[in-house]
């Protein structure tokens, strides 16, 4: 299947605005950041944040482009269950400035069975990170079946989290439309709908994959949602798809899966 043309230039510019530009590899240095952070001065325009592990978060607040949030990770990308080392995280974002933090839900402890455990650590980084945008990795890869990733929605929701977050792109499968379906729906059947958002991380490469993602948002959530403050898209080589759609170039016009 292939997309228009008109069509891909609006979901450039839309997955432009609600971009994470990531750059979550191990051996990322501070030269590493500086690229990243002169990425997001490009040509094309600034995403909506920059996603780094917590040690760079200072530096990323120094060197981003006005305007442009800094997101840094908490229990990556493992999930574990252990709250103080969560938290330490979250704190340590915090305490360099950063606007956002990605925390990954301990998704094997659900698995086994002990959704208490994986709530305790959602609800302990909640409330250390008050004031910042949180948002809860569900890994919905692994945890693959619709229950599970319902339930792993639920427990994002019930403690208060800002957006929940597919993936954290470290493993075999990333974002799908089929999972990102069931987490829509819970954010669309919960009290506090209106104001959570989602985000797409993991596999996102081309804009065309990310089109598929703002029409299932549309769908779901409403036009309302498909703004930087309800939409994200995590990814480190999505930015040069969306350059080269914008500057007039065809890009990639087939999604990379099979929807």
């Amino acid at each position: 299947m292939t997309t228009p043309a008109t069509d891909l230039t609006a979901a450039a510019r839309t997955a432009l605005a609600c971009l994470d530009l990531t750059s979550l590899n191990d051996a990322d240095d501070a030269a590493a950041i500086s690229r990243l952070c002169a990425q997001a001065g490009g040509p094309a325009g600034r995403p909506a944040a920059l996603c780094v592990w917590p040690r760079f978060v200072a530096q990323a607040k120094r060197e981003a482009p006005a305007g442009v949030r800094i997101a840094a990770v908490a229990n990556f990308p493992a999930g574990a269950l252990d709250v103080d080392s969560a938290v330490a995280d979250a704190r340590a974002i915090v305490e360099a400035g950063g606007d956002e933090v990605d925390l990954v839900l301990p998704w094997r402890a659900l698995q086994a069975g002990d959704a208490a455990g994986a709530t305790a650590v959602v609800q302990a980084v909640r409330a250390a990170c008050v004031g910042r945008t949180l948002k809860l990795i569900l890994e919905t890869g692994d945890l693959a079946s619709e229950a599970l990733i319902r339930q792993a929605s639920l427990i994002g929701l019930e403690a208060g989290v800002d957006f929940l977050k597919t993936s954290t792109g470290k493993t075999a499968t990333g974002a799908t439309p089929a999972a990102a379906r069931v987490m829509l729906e819970a954010i669309a059947a919960h009290p506090r709908g209106a104001s959570v958002g989602f985000k797409a991380s993991g596999g996102v490469r081309k804009v065309a994959d990310a089109l598929v993602y703002i029409d299932l948002v549309r769908a779901i959530l409403g036009d309302a949602a498909v703004t930087p403050q309800r939409l994200r898209f995590g990814a480190s080589g999505l930015l040069g798809d969306i350059e080269a759609v914008l500057a007039g170039g065809a890009g990639n016009t087939t999604p990379a899966g099979t929807y």
